[in-house]
């Protein structure tokens, strides 16, 4: 595609940097959707998920700005948030990890790892 190249240097700091808001502010609104269910949704975190996925889109947008490769930057996008959602939902809400759970996990960290290195890098 024009204008796409090689990461390099700063481009490729600020592009993953923003991968990273990307994934923090997805994970953050995902995690705030349990206060909106149930008998007393709490009107706060509404606000909470609205403002994570715009803020999410928005900081997944400058990712690909900055030549992060749309597939690359969705799979590790989806996949970081999927394993942080299943931790906190563990850790906080007190919801079950079994170990086919924990394989799966395993299965979506390597099958990204795949993605990256089966990639072209021109």
């Amino acid at each position: 595609m024009p204008g796409f190249h090689r990461l390099t240097g700063a481009t490729a700091v600020f592009g993953y940097l923003f991968l990273g808001i990307a994934i923090a502010t997805e994970v953050v609104a995902t995690t705030f959707l349990k206060f909106t269910s149930g008998d007393n949704p709490r009107w706060w975190a509404y606000a909470i998920v609205i403002v994570g996925y715009v803020a999410s889109f928005v900081a997944l947008s400058q990712s690909l700005s900055r030549g992060v490769p749309l597939g690359i930057a969705y799979a590790i996008w989806s996949a970081v948030g999927v394993v942080a959602i299943v931790l906190i939902s563990w850790v906080f809400f007190k919801e079950s990890l079994t170990w086919v759970q924990i394989a799966g996990i395993v299965l979506v960290i390597g099958g990204v790892g795949l993605l990256e290195l089966g990639g072209k890098h021109s």
